[in-house]
């Protein structure tokens, strides 16, 4: 970690002509933030949206850049640089998760935002995308550390968070221990308690039953549907999972209590495979006593990488962005690709897989379970009434297929690939906001 001065990093609001993107990306290097954009101007010609729309939603409405000093238990003094991206709110306020890890920067941000506009926008939450994140490594650093740094984070974001503002939510290296020192910081500087200023927190403090494994469920909904769209039972299908995190746990789990046979599973450190099926619990109880997948007595060593060009009826990318490009999509040997992670498809693997007759359900509308829920939980919150268990599963259910059946309708109509259907019609919602709201002055 190379800390920065305050001075390089202090907190910046933008929303002016420099940070206006280049709408040209297609000689563009392949990063999170030129597949959102591409994606995006592929909806804009489909729909016919002139340049002007074009420029407003390519662009996010505000950005926070600040610098988060944090006192080590050492004694020592590092600086570390933290984003907020609210890329939409005319639908409602923003809504995005935060995200610790060492390489966040802010282009990945901003696509990370963009993404979770469509994503609210095609699930019908009234909510526009944000996205927030620090660039650390969670874990290099004690629980002590990684409290102050999030009370200092908050601190700094506070102009511009707030229940009926910008929402955060746990992302990747943050929990729901997380949001609670958010909500805190946020609340003791509001003089009150305020539950509604994040979702994903402990139940003991507001949260919603059923959060947790909210994006899991999601996933696993969408992927019996999807496989059985192309003709495969779950109870015949096999599966592999890349990703054995928040996300990717428990979707190999329910996929696994639906018939699905999961097969191999991978992790940040390595992969192992089974053709028989892995014992999911039993994987889960190794990864909590060791921290990999790797070593698992009930499968076999794989290479991390292997596990994406298995030879599998459903794949599942369920950990970070561009995993599934150019270089190994004429390799993706699965039928169905569901995407748990943000981003794990480039253009070019896009445009492989369909030309190979892969079915590839985008991460808009796959992993939507977690802000679906997120949004039930901030409905909760603000009427301090909390729903069973039970209601909270059956109404994402039915929102994840309500969803599906509508962006499988439209793509089959226009002869549409999924990702191109679901992002039209998120775009095409957001643009009609925007066209009722009018422009001020």
């Amino acid at each position: 970690m190379n800390p920065v001065t305050a001075t390089t990093a202090s907190p910046v609001v933008r929303a002016d002509a420099a940070s206006v993107p280049a709408l040209a990306v297609a000689d563009a290097e392949p990063t999170p933030l030129v597949d959102a954009r591409a994606q995006l101007a592929e909806a804009i010609e489909l729909l016919g949206y002139g340049e002007g729309l074009h420029r407003m939603l390519a662009t996010p409405r505000r950005e926070m850049a600040v610098a988060v000093p944090l006192r080590r238990d050492s004694g020592e003094t590092e600086v570390y640089l933290g984003y907020r991206v609210q890329h939409n709110f005319s639908r409602g306020p923003a809504k995005g998760g935060l995200r610790y890890a060492p390489n966040v920067n802010l282009d990945e941000v901003r696509a990370l935002a963009m993404w979770m506009t469509w994503k609210c926008a095609l699930l019908d939450v009234p909510y526009g995308g944000a996205k927030g994140g620090i660039a650390i490594d969670p874990r290099d650093h004690s629980v002590g550390e990684l409290e102050r740094v999030t009370r200092r984070y908050t601190s700094e974001i506070l102009p511009i968070i707030g229940p009926e503002r910008d929402i955060p939510a746990p992302d990747i290296g943050t929990d729901e221990r997380t949001m609670a020192w958010m909500m805190d910081t946020y609340s003791v500087n509001s003089g009150y308690t305020v539950p509604g200023i994040v979702t994903g927190k402990p139940i003991a403090l507001g949260g919603s039953l059923g959060r947790a494994s909210a994006t899991s469920r999601g996933v696993t909904h969408i992927a019996l549907a999807a496989l059985r769209h192309a003709g495969i039972e779950p109870g015949r299908a096999t599966a592999a999972v890349q990703g054995f995190g928040k996300v990717g746990a428990d979707a190999a789990r329910f996929l696994a209590e639906g018939g699905v046979r999961v097969t191999a599973i991978s992790d940040q450190y390595g992969a192992v495979r089974n053709d028989a099926g892995l014992d999911i619990e039993a994987l889960s109880d190794h990864v909590r006593d060791t921290g990999s997948v790797v070593g698992f007595a009930g499968g076999d060593a794989l290479d991390r990488d292997a596990v994406l060009t298995q030879d599998v009826d459903l794949l599942v990318p369920a950990a970070v962005e561009g995993v599934l490009h150019g270089g190994n999509a004429a390799d993706v040997l699965a039928k169905v690709v569901v995407e748990g992670a943000n981003g794990p498809t480039t253009p070019a693997a896009d445009a492989i897989l369909r030309e190979r007759g892969v079915l590839v359900v985008p991460d808009i509308l796959a992993n939507a379970g977690g802000v679906i829920v997120s949004y039930f939980e901030w409905v909760q919150a603000n009427q301090a009434y909390w729903w069973r268990v039970d209601e909270v599963e059956s109404r994402l259910e039915e929102r994840m297929l309500n969803a599906w059946r509508h962006v499988l309708g439209y793509a089959e109509a226009r002869d549409l690939s999924l990702r191109t259907a679901a992002t039209a019609l998120a775009v095409e919602r957001v643009a009609e906001a925007h066209r009722l709201r009018g422009l001020y002055p």
